[in-house]
């Protein structure tokens, strides 16, 4: 279970997402604050990392899928996975990475995959009480025998027709029934 705080964060994520995203060979869009579609979370089995699975659209640009991790501290050696810097108001600073070159993460989707797993239930904390928040993304492994895929992942970043060659992670949210592919694991 995701638990989720009722907080502050500046910058926020989509600030971020709006000079990121620009900088990346697989953005074909304006360079504008990208609007939010659909997100949900994985949870990290040792609780250290926030692990969400994000779906954007820049402008009238194609939706993406940005899945993003937080850290309390830098990840050695992921400079070059580094969105940029946030300021939490309950847990403090916070590093924000590409989650394709965080190893938390694609441990996450690479067992929900096999697993046929799905996105963690969202409780939010506030107040010293906890609600129980529906995602707006509902995520779904494919499920693998550990002999069928040799662990290697491809993020998806353009919500789109795909050609899955593997197992897969799809997700569907309200206005787009069909399931989009966002992680093949082959």
């Amino acid at each position: 279970m995701a638990i989720l705080h009722k907080a502050t964060i500046v910058p926020g994520k989509l600030e971020l997402l709006a000079v990121w995203l620009p900088t990346r060979s697989w953005f074909d869009g304006p360079a504008v604050e990208p609007e939010r579609v659909a997100a949900a979370r994985f949870d990290d089995p040792a609780g250290a990392v926030g692990v969400e699975t994000l779906i954007v659209r820049a402008g009238d640009g194609p939706m993406l899928h940005v899945p993003l991790t937080y850290r309390g501290a830098p990840l050695p050696g992921a400079d070059e996975w580094l969105v940029g810097t946030t300021e939490h108001s309950v847990l403090g600073p916070r590093w924000v990475y590409d989650a394709e070159g965080d190893p938390v993460y694609r441990a996450v989707v690479a067992e929900t995959i096999r697993s046929g797993g799905h996105e963690a239930a969202e409780e939010v904390l506030a107040d010293g009480a906890t609600v129980r928040r529906e995602p707006s993304l509902r995520l779904r492994g494919s499920t693998a025998e550990p002999g069928d895929v040799s662990g290697d992942l491809t993020v998806v970043r353009t919500i789109g027709p795909v050609m899955a060659m593997g197992a897969t992670l799809t997700g569907t949210w309200d206005g787009d029934g069909s399931p989009a592919v966002l992680v093949i694991l082959s």
